[in-house]
């Protein structure tokens, strides 16, 4: 057999009928499992493999949807894209991956890319993603963004966590175990970022710490991390929360070079317990965005929205805190 062989072939080789072919290597639980297992042994036997393409073509879906994540330098995000994909296998669909290096244009031509295949939805993992570049997103396929966007976007589902409780969470613990000088280390201004922030700020006033608010922002103050944390262990700031854990792991190194250790003259929060939380040294204390049920829901989204459901969903996780060797409570010289 010279040419690609087809499902008229694996009928033939199976002694069944081309429809029923369809039926068994479609998983219909009409077709018995004696027969089934025939078919999948002679498809296998003339190395069929059905054309997903012509099955799109027939059914109106590829089976497809794809993923686009900022860049791949947070392990968060491909954490994320692994709760996705596990999601998306447990409702027959397989998925394709892109991503934009933080690149704005990039990621526009990314999701354009991946629409022009006729993917079934798209889900992006990208705040860098302009809004209008998602409403155009959303009149081709069902869209679902994970994490914060400035705005809701029409036509657009999102799901993500509660950065502001996230960032209580941290506080809370910090000033629990015996801290009251509490900083918070962000350099970014994306929705996510902000959020963290004015939620570290609005803790710390509840807490009756509004005094001790101070940020760590190497961007704005044009001078290393390393500088701004001498400078503030210098005043006495003994505990810090970090926007994400890529940035508490550099905190912890920025503090190794000021001869700083960590946790026994500083307390260290991350945020995302990613692979970095669970595997630094010290183990990191980390805000958990239920990366598995962020994954699922936007799996859920999608589906239902192929179902026909019109209307905008949004849904808020609830974080939860996850305590290891960073933090331990401050005992008090006196």
């Amino acid at each position: 057999m010279t040419s690609r062989p087809t499902i008229r072939d694996v009928a033939a080789h199976a002694g069944v009928s081309k429809s029923l072919v369809s039926l068994a290597l479609r998983g219909d639980p009409g077709v018995r499992e004696r027969t089934r297992e025939r078919i999948l042994l002679a498809a296998e036997a003339i190395g069929y493999r059905s054309n997903v393409l012509a099955r799109s073509l027939r059914e109106g879906r590829t089976m497809l949807i794809g993923v686009v994540i900022s860049s791949l330098e947070n392990p968060y995000h491909t954490e994320i894209v692994t709760s996705v994909e596990e999601a998306a296998e447990s409702a027959g669909l397989s998925v394709l991956l892109a991503h934009g290096s933080r690149d704005r244009g990039k990621l526009t031509g990314r999701v354009e890319s991946l629409l022009d295949l006729g993917l079934d939805g798209l889900v992006v993992v990208s705040s860098w993603v302009e809004p209008q570049v998602l409403r155009r997103a959303a009149r081709r396929a069902p869209v679902v963004m994970v994490g914060r966007s400035e705005r809701p976007v029409p036509g657009v589902d999102a799901v993500n966590n509660d950065d502001e409780h996230g960032a209580a969470l941290a506080v809370q613990h910090l000033h629990a175990t015996g801290h009251t000088r509490i900083a918070h280390v962000g350099s970014s201004y994306r929705p996510a970022g902000l959020a963290r922030r004015h939620g570290y700020a609005a803790a710390m006033r509840r807490a009756g710490l509004g005094a001790y608010v101070r940020v760590l922002d190497a961007f704005v103050a044009d001078e290393g991390l390393g500088t701004l944390l001498a400078r503030a262990l210098e005043d006495g700031y003994d505990a810090y929360f970090a926007r994400n854990d890529v940035e508490a792991l550099d905190l912890i190194d920025a503090a190794d070079h000021v001869a700083a250790r960590v946790p026994d003259d500083l307390a260290v929060v991350g945020y995302d317990d990613s692979a970095l939380a669970r595997r630094s040294r010290p183990r990191l204390t980390s805000v958990q965005q239920r990366r598995e049920l962020l994954g699922r829901r936007a799996v859920d989204l999608l589906l239902s929205r192929i179902d026909g459901r019109a209307e905008d969903q949004h849904l808020i996780m609830e974080p939860r805190l996850i305590v290891r060797d960073s933090t331990r409570p401050r005992t008090d010289p006196d």
